[in-house]
């Protein structure tokens, strides 16, 4: 459906927000095809669009409100069959703290933009380009691109053959026993290998070389001895970092121990 003759931001326009666009509805129209009781299926999908970093069973149930002996349970596990959603159990974590996140890019884009299109504005991408909104949104679709694309990371950082569970992690701000104050801290990607390594991935979008400044060396270091500390590993933590076009080398770059490309991403499989 791609016109190669305009700009993509054009295209957007024409496939989502142009009168009579071909995907404006698609959104409905795909869960009405796919599944009976669609209304419920799409109730989940938007609880979840509403929470990035993904919620637990307990909290969809809170926010949707769907009733019925299994019904849930049902409707996750269709939408993990389906690559709607993922289903992930951090490190440290019991199983029924298992988090769902909703990976389906066309879902996440559609509900951000697409369903609160509220104007009707038939050149809405186009006006978009230079937002806040819109570098937010590249950020964090760039995540969700890194999630999908596991395969090739462990490949780039010549780990395939080794057994791994990728994982995110987060733990709250607390007081030790030695009245230690430590911050809160959230890591979106962790591989974790049985070579006794854990890379911690940090994803990162930008239309350049990734700078690392002072501030965020040391934000990296205080969140790897944080996760250390609350994790209690014994295993070697290396910093790794996936972005666009690599990481511009500083007096900061150091503390980076591999790098993953967005071209990296896109590898074939062998």
């Amino acid at each position: 459906m791609l016109d190669n003759t305009v700009p993509l931001p054009k295209n957007i326009d024409n496939l989502f927000f142009a009168n009579g666009a071909v995907l404006k509805n698609e959104f409905d129209f795909l869960f009405r095809s796919l599944f009976r009781e669609s209304k419920s299926y799409q109730k989940v999908i938007e609880a979840l669009s509403r929470k990035l970093k993904g919620m637990t069973r307990e909290e969809i149930l809170s926010e949707t409100k769907i009733t019925g002996g299994g019904t849930l349970s049902e409707i996750l596990e269709n939408l993990c069959t389906c690559d709607f959603i993922r289903k992930y159990a951090a490190i440290g974590k019991k199983e029924k703290e298992c988090m769902y996140q909703l990976t389906d890019l066309f879902s996440l884009f559609y509900l951000r933009f697409v369903h609160k299109n509220a104007s009707q504005d038939e050149h809405f991408w186009s006006n978009m380009s230079e937002s806040g909104e819109k570098a937010a949104w590249s950020g964090y679709a760039f995540e969700q691109v890194c999630l999908h694309h596991i395969w090739q990371i462990k490949n780039k950082l010549g780990i395939n053959g080794v057994l791994s569970n990728a994982y995110s992690w987060s733990a709250k701000a607390f007081v030790d026993s030695d009245g230690t104050a430590w911050k809160g801290g959230q890591i979106d990607l962790l591989i974790d290998r049985k070579d006794d390594v854990i890379n911690v991935c940090e994803m990162k979008f930008v239309g350049d070389e990734y700078a690392i400044s002072e501030s965020y060396e040391k934000t990296l270091r205080e969140r790897i001895s944080f996760f250390k500390h609350v994790t209690k590993t014994k295993k070697a933590v290396n910093c790794t970092f996936v972005t666009t076009y690599g990481i511009k080398q500083n007096s900061h770059s150091a503390i980076v121990n591999n790098e993953v490309t967005m071209d990296d991403l896109f590898r074939a499989k062998e």
